[in-house]
C-alpha cells in the first residue's frame, strides 16, 4: 500500500471486524488485516492486505503499522483457552498499542464493552478496563466503543439461543430470566466505529440498540421468530453452566462461561446511556428468521480451527 493512505482492522476475518473491514472497502478505504488466521485470505477476494498478529514480533507488528491512518482494534479472547488468558490478552494489547504508537498511527478505535471496570471480580470486565486505560495513556487520539451483545446472523449469542430452541426440546435459562441486556446489530456498531474513526477528538461511548429485553424476553422472543416450541425451565446457575457443557461436547465448543453468565445476571449488558444504534432486534428478527439458528456459530471453529492453539478472538 505504499503511497496509499490505509487503515488497520484487526481480525478482519472474525466477527465485529469483517463488518468494520467492509465498511471500509465500501467508503473506498485501503485496509490491511492483521489476523492469527492469515489463511483467510480469500475471504475479501484480495481487496485487503494480510499481515500476521504476532505479539511475539514487536519490530514486525511496527512495520505491519507504519504508514497506517487508523487502528481499529477488536483483538480480544472470550475465554482463556491455553496459554492466552485475560491477563495475557491484556498484555498482547499493550504490544498492540505500542506498536502502533511507534508505527505513528494516528488514531485507534478500540472496541470495548459496557461497564468494565479494574475492580470488577470478572477477568473479562477487568481485563477490557485495563485495556482502556492502556489506551488512553498512549498519547494517540483514540475512540473507545463500549457494546454489549453485538447481534447478527452469525453472533454467538442470539443465533445460538435460535439454534438451541430449534433443535432442543427443552431451553434453560440461569436463574429467574429477569436480568436485562440491551444488543446492538453488527451492522450499527461497525458504522459507529468507522466514524468513529473518522473524527479527531478523544472519545469513550457505549454502542447499544434501542431495545432492552430481560433474558426471558430475548428467548421468547427468538422462540416466537424461529416457530420453536421447546420448553423453557428456569434452573440453577450452576446447572445451566453444566448443561451448557454437555451440549457443547456434542458441538465441540464452548457454549457458555461462568463469567458469561455472571455478567449478564449482573446487569453488566445494558446501558445508562442512551441508544446509539438504530435496529431493532425485534424487527431484524422478523426479517431473518429464515436465517436464524440454521447454522451453529463455533467459537473454537471460527478462532482456534478446533485445535486449540492459542491465539484470541475478536468480537
Amino acid at each position: 500500500m505504499q503511497g496509499r493512505e490505509f487503515d488497520v482492522v484487526t481480525g478482519a476475518f472474525g466477527y465485529t471486524g469483517k463488518y468494520i473491514t467492509r465498511r471500509l472497502l465500501a467508503m473506498g478505504r485501503a485496509v490491511r488485516t492483521l489476523t492469527g488466521h492469515p489463511d483467510r485470505g480469500a475471504a475479501f477476494n484480495g481487496n485487503i492486505e494480510v499481515a500476521p498478529l504476532q505479539f511475539d514480533r514487536a519490530a514486525e507488528l511496527v512495520a505491519s503499522l507504519r504508514g497506517a491512518t487508523t487502528l481499529y482494534n477488536t483483538y480480544w479472547v472470550r475465554f482463556p483457552r491455553g496459554a492466552v488468558g485475560y491477563e495475557k490478552a491484556v498484555d498482547n494489547t499493550r504490544i498492540l498499542i505500542d506498536a502502533a504508537r511507534e508505527a505513528g498511527v494516528r488514531r485507534i478505535v478500540h472496541i470495548s464493552i459496557t461497564n468494565p471496570s479494574e475492580d470488577s471480580n470478572l477477568g473479562y470486565f477487568r481485563g477490557k478496563a485495563a485495556i482502556e486505560r492502556l489506551v488512553v495513556a498512549s498519547g494517540l487520539t483514540y475512540a473507545i466503543l463500549r457494546p454489549t451483545v453485538i447481534f447478527g446472523v452469525e453472533d454467538v449469542l442470539v443465533n445460538n439461543i435460535a439454534w438451541l430452541l430449534r433443535h432442543c426440546p427443552v431451553f434453560a435459562v440461569p436463574g429467574s430470566g429477569d436480568y436485562r441486556l440491551q444488543p446492538v446489530y453488527v451492522v450499527d456498531m461497525a458504522e459507529m466505529a468507522v466514524t468513529a474513526g473518522r473524527g479527531s477528538g478523544n472519545t469513550v461511548s457505549d454502542a447499544v440498540g434501542p431495545e432492552i429485553y430481560t433474558f426471558q424476553e430475548l428467548v421468547g422472543l427468538i422462540a416466537d421468530r424461529v416457530g420453536s416450541h421447546a420448553k423453557v425451565v428456569h434452573v440453577r446457575p450452576g446447572l445451566a453452566l453444566f448443561l451448557s457443557q454437555m451440549v457443547g461436547r456434542v458441538v465441540h465448543d464452548v457454549v457458555l462461561t461462568k463469567e458469561e453468565v455472571a455478567g449478564l445476571m449482573a446487569g453488566l449488558l445494558v446501558s445508562r446511556n442512551p441508544p446509539t444504534g438504530r435496529t431493532r432486534l425485534s424487527e431484524w428478527a422478523s426479517r431473518h428468521a429464515h436465517l436464524l439458528g440454521r447454522h451453529y456459530a463455533s467459537e473454537l471453529r471460527r478462532h482456534f480451527h478446533e485445535t486449540g492453539s492459542a491465539g484470541g478472538t475478536n468480537r
